[in-house]
């Protein structure tokens, strides 16, 4: 399994304005070409927070643990609508309710996006597919002890950071 390359994403400014659009490959050359992402975050009830584990066939950050669902905007695609179908994508999960939590850019050496952070609670069954390494719940105490020890993706730990912080 690999990325599609010419999948098409709009091109944004900071506001989340549509103001062109790029395809995969673009957009992750290191041009830094501004695109909108979802993530969720999913904790049960009692905390402890969903993670996934990234394939090895992935273009960015290969074999490291990452936000529960992370993706791509499709071009013409609402932020709300593309939030539920990487969930149900990556997850298996229709029933959950996501609560909006920031807007911010990441800019790493590769790209540049716009997340849209949202989180939930949810105690159902999850069935990570096969875009995905499987998964698990970590204990918050879990996550801490290894941040800044490659293991998590730079994404992920500086927005796990901002958002216990916040």
């Amino acid at each position: 399994m690999r990325d599609n390359n010419q999948e098409l994403f709009p091109l944004v400014d900071e506001e989340g304005r549509v103001i062109g659009s790029a395809t995969r490959g673009e957009c992750h050359d290191g041009s830094k070409r501004l695109h909108p992402v979802v993530h969720l975050h999913v904790f049960d009830p009692v905390g402890r927070l969903y993670l996934q584990q990234r394939p090895l066939w992935k273009d960015i950050q290969p074999g490291k643990w990452d936000t529960a669902v992370g993706g791509h905007v499709d071009f013409g695609e609402e932020i709300a609508d593309a939030l539920h179908r990487e969930v149900r994508e990556e997850l298996g999960v229709e029933d959950f309710m996501p609560e909006f939590l920031l807007r911010y850019v990441f800019e790493s050496d590769r790209e540049c996006e716009l997340v849209h952070v949202y989180k939930t609670v949810y105690e159902g069954e999850i069935h990570p597919s096969a875009e995905l390494d499987g998964g698990r719940f970590w204990t918050l105490d879990e996550i801490h002890e290894v941040i800044g020890k490659g293991v998590l993706t730079p994404n992920f730990e500086s927005e796990f950071l901002r958002i216990m912080n916040s």
